[in-house]
């Protein structure tokens, strides 16, 4: 949950003019991470999963306006599609290491 709270209000990070999403690759490569070390400790893919879930549900949130109808998510140019970026690269690499892990676990045991 952390993950996706530092990646949402760091997104809108600029270098210069030009948008830099680095705190969404970040939150990747942590999101990717804790699948990663979730699968090792346990057989379950779903509790390996429960990261992944929970970043996810953070994001989605966040893309609710507050009580003062404040937005997280928004802009011009790309930040238009930020949550959508945010969501691509910050849930993308763990969803590919979770189902990457399914297919190794697959084929155990038919040798």
């Amino acid at each position: 949950m952390l993950s996706a709270l530092l990646a949402a209000f760091f997104l809108p990070l600029y270098l210069g003019s030009v948008p830099l999403p680095v705190s969404a690759v970040l939150s990747g490569v942590v999101n990717a991470a804790l699948v990663w070390t979730g699968l090792q400790w346990t057989p379950s893919q779903a509790a390996a999963g429960t990261p992944l879930w929970t970043w996810l549900a953070t994001v989605a949130l966040f893309t609710l306006g507050g009580p003062g109808e404040d937005i997280v998510f928004g802009g011009a140019g790309i930040m238009e599609y930020g949550a959508v970026l945010l969501v691509a690269l910050g849930a993308g690499p763990a969803a590919l290491v979770l189902t990457r892990q399914t297919g190794a676990h697959s084929g155990r045991g038919t040798g």
